[in-house]
C-alpha cells in the first residue's frame, strides 16, 4: 500500500520515521515501542531528532533572492520548502516539549508519531486519561494531535481528537470559540505564542467535559427514520434545486440511512435510532468509506483529510446540524 511516510536511508535498517505503541499501524512500518512513550522518546524512535535550518536561495549565476529563504533538514542537507525571511523555524524537540506541558507530565500516553515527506511534515497523537462513557457499551477514547510544518504550508496546530472506540470514527466537533484546536504561525516571537497557547489549552481543557455532556444529550434523543433521513437530506441537498440533486447524492444518502440502522455500534443499547447514531453515520462514512479524489492509495494524506481537510468540514457541518435539530446549546 502506497505511503508518504519519510524513509531516512542513513537511518537505522532504512526504517520509516514512525514510532507507534501499541496496535500497530496501516502502514506496517516503524519502530514499536513496548511501553508508553515520553515525547523525547517519541522523537528518537519516529527519527524526528533532526534540525531544520534557514538558509539563502541562490540564482544561477550564485545571486542570493531577497526575501525568501529555504527550510533544509541539517542531517540530510534536503530542501524542504520556499519560505518568507521573517519566517521562524519550530524545531520538532520544541514542538514536541510544547506538547509535553499541554498533555501533562506523566498523563497522556504518546500513541503513534512520525514525518510525511522529506520530513516536512511531522505528527504526534497522545490519548488522555479518563475516557468518555457515552453509555455503557459505548466508549470515547480522548485525544490530541500536533501537527507541524517545515515548508511554510501550515501552522503549528494542535487538536482535540475525540476517537469512538467501537468503530473507530474521529470526530469533528468545534464547542466553542475555537476550542477544537490551536493554531501558532511561524513568524514573530514563537516562544511568546507558544506561551500563549499553553494559557489558551489550560482554559479550554474542559473541552472534553463539554463534548461528554453533548454526546450524552444526543443518545437521549430518539430519531425515527424519516426524521434521519430530512436530517441527511439538510447535510447533503441544502440550498440545491430538486434538478441538481444527482443520482450518486441521492445514493450517499441512501447510504448514510443505512449506516443509521446498520453502522458499527448504532445497534447499541440505548444508542439505536438516537441522533448520536446520525451522527456517527456520517463520520463512519467519511472516515471509513469516502473516496478521497487524487489521494486513494495514500492512507497517510486520507487521515490528513479526515482530520483537517474536507472530510473534517463535512463532519463539523453534521455536527452543528445534528446540534440545531436536537436544539442542544453548546
Amino acid at each position: 500500500m502506497a505511503h508518504n511516510l519519510y524513509i531516512n536511508p542513513q537511518g537505522p535498517q532504512g526504517k520509516a520515521s514512525v514510532m507507534y505503541y501499541g496496535k500497530r499501524p496501516w502502514h506496517g512500518l516503524g519502530t514499536e515501542l513496548k511501553n508508553p512513550a515520553t515525547a523525547r522518546e517519541a522523537i528518537e524512535a519516529a527519527q524526528l531528532d533532526y534540525n531544520v535550518e534557514l538558509q539563502p536561495v541562490y540564482l544561477r549565476n550564485n545571486k542570493v533572492i531577497n526575501k525568501v529563504m529555504s527550510t533544509v533538514r541539517a542531517d540530510t542537507e534536503q530542501s524542504l520548502g520556499i519560505v518568507s525571511d521573517r519566517y521562524s523555524i519550530v524545531q520538532n524537540v520544541d514542538a514536541f516539549g510544547f506538547f509535553d506541558t499541554v498533555v501533562g507530565d506523566g498523563q497522556a500516553i504518546y500513541e503513534v508519531a512520525g514525518a510525511l515527506g522529506k520530513g516536512e511534515r511531522i505528527w504526534i497523537l497522545a490519548k488522555l486519561p479518563k475516557d468518555i462513557i457515552v453509555t455503557r457499551e459505548d466508549i470515547v477514547e480522548k485525544y490530541l494531535v500536533l501537527m507541524n510544518s517545515h515548508d511554510g504550508t501550515s501552522a503549528l496546530k494542535l487538536y482535540f481528537t475525540p476517537i469512538r472506540c467501537v468503530c473507530s470514527n474521529t470526530l469533528t466537533a468545534s464547542l466553542k470559540d475555537s476550542w477544537d484546536g490551536i493554531s501558532i504561525r511561524h513568524m514573530g516571537n514563537i516562544r511568546n505564542k507558544v506561551d500563549e497557547a499553553r494559557r489558551l489549552l489550560g482554559i479550554s481543557i474542559d473541552y472534553y467535559a463539554q463534548f461528554e455532556r453533548i454526546a450524552k444529550q444526543l443518545v437521549d434523543v430518539k430519531l425515527n427514520v424519516e426524521k434521519a433521513e430530512s436530517y441527511f437530506n439538510n447535510l447533503l441537498f441544502q440550498d440545491k434545486k430538486n434538478e441538481d440533486i444527482s443520482t450518486q447524492m441521492i445514493n450517499k444518502r441512501d447510504r448514510l440511512l443505512y449506516l443509521f440502522e446498520n453502522g458499527k455500534g448504532n445497534n447499541l443499547p440505548g444508542v439505536k435510532h438516537s441522533a448520536w447514531a446520525a451522527l456517527n453515520s456520517v463520520t463512519e462514512h467519511i472516515d471509513h468509506e469516502k473516496v478521497v479524489r487524487g489521494i486513494t492509495n495514500d492512507p497517510s494524506r486520507k487521515l490528513a483529510d479526515i482530520w483537517f481537510g474536507n472530510g473534517a468540514r463535512i463532519k463539523q457541518r453534521a455536527y452543528n446540524q445534528i446540534l440545531e435539530l436536537c436544539n442542544i446549546k453548546v
